[in-house]
């Protein structure tokens, strides 16, 4: 496993999203809920992924308890992430939800405590507030952002008067407006920029295309599975698919290894089975040169995809099932 050090701080190039821990609308049941995710959790532990994220919204709550539950004693291996639904997140508030959380974690301390979404309503500098008490308090050792532009990550530093360690944010083949801003600001601020969905939900797996698409109401809701943006698709995954063959790799690893070549950046995919764990943790050690980083680099720039108000029709008809 490969790491990534920052401020203090050494996390794994590769780490687990838990979304789907608890889940209902990801579709995977209850044996996953109650045995599969705890065996995912030890497992990533054992391969030296140390990076585990979740959130108080994921299942409300309930991904948490089974990271907690799963842990057992091996809390000294894991740097857990979670994050607060910024629902009225004045400083009392932040503090109350992350007691809460780290209950259900059942940890005394949450290692990187993070806001989920900017409040255009409440000032950053209550929510801030209560992140430098609950730090005071030693309750949080880091604090980090998620979805925020690069103007708001700086604000939020200015409120907290300390170092916001990270910024969660969508950036994989598929997204890529964070290079834009946030991963030089992370390389020049000493800053993680921690990409979730970085397989686009599994448009970069290459096993969908626009005669299968792929199952489950979460895709069912994301543009980027129109049977339109998966023909689109096509010359980027025949990227994908011919440096990995020169890598005897899947296409999965090799766009998670084109994500963690960006300096301080780190990945997050969820997993829905051990053996989805462990590849996806194999793509910390695959080095791509910099002939194949180009060129899949240009697959992607290629790649336009129909989205906002333009893909609200399809978006309708494939959740009637048309």
């Amino acid at each position: 496993m490969r790491y990534v050090e920052v401020s203090g701080v050494r996390v794994s190039a590769i780490g687990l999203g838990t979304w789907q821990f608890g889940s209902r609308e990801w579709g995977y049941g209850r044996p996953y809920a109650e045995r599969e995710a705890a065996a995912i959790v030890r497992r990533a532990l054992d391969l030296g992924v140390n990076l585990i994220d979740t959130a108080e919204a994921y299942a409300f709550g309930r991904s948490e308890r089974i990271i907690g539950a799963s842990l057992g004693g091996r809390r000294g291996e894991a740097f857990l992430a979670t994050k607060i639904f910024p629902l009225l997140p004045l400083a009392p508030v932040v503090e109350q939800r992350a007691w809460a959380s780290a209950a259900r974690l059942g940890v005394d301390t949450i290692d990187l405590y993070q806001v989920h979404w900017p409040n255009p309503v409440v000032p950053l500098a209550t929510t801030m507030e209560g992140m430098r008490r609950l730090q005071q308090r030693g309750l949080v050792r880091h604090v980090g952002v998620s979805n925020f532009s690069l103007a708001q990550w700086q604000a939020a530093e200015r409120a907290l008067g300390a170092p916001v360690l990270s910024n969660q944010v969508e950036l994989s083949l598929a997204v890529r407006g964070p290079e834009r801003q946030l991963v030089p600001h992370a390389a020049r601020a000493g800053r993680l920029v921690i990409a979730y969905s970085p397989l686009a939900q599994g448009l970069l797996s290459g096993r969908y295309d626009e005669s299968h698409p792929p199952p489950g109401l979460v895709r069912r809701w994301n543009s980027l599975f129109l049977g339109e943006n998966l023909a689109r698709a096509r010359e980027l995954l025949a990227a994908l698919r011919d440096v990995a063959r020169a890598h005897g790799a899947t296409p999965a690893q090799v766009a998670l290894a084109w994500v963690i070549r960006r300096p301080n950046v780190v990945a997050i995919p969820g997993a829905s089975s051990v053996a989805q764990l462990e590849a996806n943790a194999a793509a910390a050690d695959l080095a791509l040169s910099e002939d194949e980083d180009r060129r899949l680099s240009g697959a992607a720039e290629a790649f336009v995809p129909r989205r906002g108000l333009t893909a609200v029709p399809g978006l309708l008809a494939s959740a009637v099932g048309r």
